[in-house]
């Protein structure tokens, strides 16, 4: 009996259908982008002082200049936050004091000699942000010593990835892909509104929160639709210009953050367009390989059908009967403990759960350093993506022609040597220092890809399936601790986090050696073959299919 792929290619493997179904779900996949990275915009942190009683009256009187009034006004200041003292503590004087001089007023504070010896006191009356627009930082004050609120507002977004890619995963597994897809793109959408109305930061925490929790849920269901639609030589394909996708996606919200400065506004802007995926109801059939696996033989092939007659083509009646991809017999269930018991597997385990997280945190790292860099945000934005294109080519093209290691090791070392670079050079070479980053971000986004497609390639069949859920866990493990990485460590210096960031790919670079070859080998099927995957072996011609390519990926 014939398989959904021996059908597929006589119907279309990537047909007028699937290349209809491919265009809409990479519209979801872009609109994935605001709330992945969209802290850089949302959360954007502008130059600041305390406000002091009396400053803006004396200012307007003495006809300052706004250097001026920061100079005369402003103990300490700095650049990117290095001067604590600039940003959270203001003199403890009188600015309502009469008589004071316009020259130099502190001089008119007897008992002062210096003006190193003025006491401070906390901003207690609020801060002057100079920005024209407004972020969550600017609205609840999420500076000094309540900045930490800005890393918490980021990291309940990845808690929120964490529980979700593993409650989703199962629900879509369980119920059906359409119906688990529809459901988190309704409830993304209703908390995406309610977080841009929300009254407080614990309400929009709460709701960025539960976007988290359906997001990349939903994201990664869409993946695993349009690899389910496509035959199998289209699907690695498929899979990496889906996250390409995302790519076009941080293109247009730095064109939109730009267009629209403030963070309520630019909330409601990217979570609108959301409701019109509610419309792939009409538009999407359900995944016949899950139809298949459910044993609904007879939905399947309608569906079937209809992709055949979107393509116009006909299913062959010699066709028209169904065979399970999987074959009836005893089946091995899999454990936590198999991905530790032997130690082949337990090396790939433990290499790979590093690298997921090296991943995470070196690309979400950069792009939030590049937002508390003091250039053009939009700008550095939009140049960082555009180098995430030729990182998807460069894969294509390298993967099966020289393997996988090498590249991948190569990627990590440049990630981390880009990192490095950067941290030391001067701030007045910014073209350079810009570029360094972009070879960076080129490089951990190559990482992602690769351990996207290496991870399910080292597991055996039963056990694939866990083996990348478990280890793309610490993929938003990572994304949790980003944020304290990022904006703690540059309280202390402006380029540690960079300098962490070197350390934790050099690293990798190294351990990824340490994994066997794939390219040209065939995918393990038993223990056996997975411990035996360091020695050559003939190629035989790929027939499996690859499930868990659908399970959990993460976004380049």
């Amino acid at each position: 009996m014939p398989t959904l792929d021996d059908i597929l290619e006589h119907i279309g493997e990537f047909d007028l259908f699937q290349k209809r179904a491919f265009f809409v779900l990479c519209l979801l996949s872009a609109s994935f982008t605001p709330i992945y990275v969209g802290v850089v915009f949302l959360g954007f942190t502008p130059e600041h002082h305390c406000l002091s009683p009396g400053v803006a009256e004396l200012s307007s009187r003495c006809g300052w200049s706004l250097e001026e009034e920061l100079n005369y006004t402003v103990p300490e200041q700095g650049r990117h936050g290095e001067s604590f003292s600039s940003q959270c503590r203001r003199y403890d004087v009188d600015w309502n004091t009469t008589g004071l001089s316009c020259i130099n007023p502190l001089e008119n504070f007897t008992g002062y000699g210096n003006r190193s010896n003025i006491p401070l006191t906390p901003c207690q009356d609020g801060w002057v942000y100079n920005s024209s627009g407004s972020s969550i930082v600017t609205e609840f004050n999420l500076v000094c010593e309540d900045s930490w609120k800005l890393d918490l507002f980021q990291s309940c977004v990845n808690v929120g990835f964490f529980i979700g890619s593993i409650s989703i995963g199962y629900i879509a597994d369980r119920f059906g892909r359409k119906l688990c897809l529809l459901i988190t793109i309704l409830v993304n959408s209703i908390s995406g509104v309610l977080m841009a109305f929300a009254p407080s930061y614990t309400w929009m925490l709460i709701y960025r929160f539960i976007q988290g929790l359906v997001s990349k849920g939903g994201w990664l269901t869409g993946y695993i639709l349009i690899t389910e639609f496509v035959g199998l030589s289209y699907r690695r394909t498929v899979g990496i210009v889906y996250q390409v996708a995302f790519t076009v996606g941080l293109l247009v919200l730095s064109a939109i953050a730009y267009m629209i400065p403030h963070w309520r506004w630019l909330q409601l802007t990217v979570t609108l367009p959301n409701f019109f995926f509610l419309l792939y109801y009409w538009c999407l059939p359900e995944s016949p390989r899950w139809l298949i696996a459910q044993q609904k033989n007879d939905k399947a092939m309608k569906i079937i059908n209809r992709i055949a007659k979107g393509n116009g083509k006909k299913v062959p009646p010699s066709l028209q009967s169904l065979n399970p991809e999987e074959e009836d017999g005893e089946k091995l269930r899999p454990s936590f403990l198999d991905l530790v018991r032997t130690p082949q597997i337990r090396k790939h385990t433990l290499i790979l759960m590093y690298t997921w997280f090296t991943s995470s945190v070196l690309y979400q790292g950069l792009i939030m350093h590049m937002g508390i860099a003091g250039g053009n945000i939009y700008l550095d934005f939009f140049y960082s993506a555009l180098v995430e294109f030729p990182a998807a080519l460069i894969l294509i093209l390298t993967i099966d022609r020289i393997g996988r290691r090498y590249p991948w090791a190569a990627a990590n070392l440049v990630a981390g040597a880009a990192c490095l670079i950067t941290a030391f050079i001067p701030d007045n070479i910014y073209w350079l220092k810009m570029t360094a980053a972009c070879l960076g971000r080129m490089g951990i986004t190559m990482c992602y890809e690769m351990v996207c497609l290496v991870n399910a390639e080292l597991y055996p069949t039963f056990l694939r399936n866990l083996g990348v859920l478990v280890c793309s866990s610490m993929c938003d493990i990572g994304g949790i601790i980003t944020p304290f990485i990022v904006y703690r460590l540059a309280e202390i210096w402006h380029e540690l986090p960079l300098v962490v960031f070197a350390v934790v790919g050099l690293i990798d670079g190294g351990l990824v050696l340490l994994l066997p070859e794939t390219k040209g080998k065939t995918l393990p099927e038993t223990i056996e073959d997975a411990e035996n995957m360091h020695r050559q072996r003939k190629r035989k011609k790929e027939v499996i299919y690859l499930h868990v390519l659908t399970t959990e990926v993460a976004p380049n």
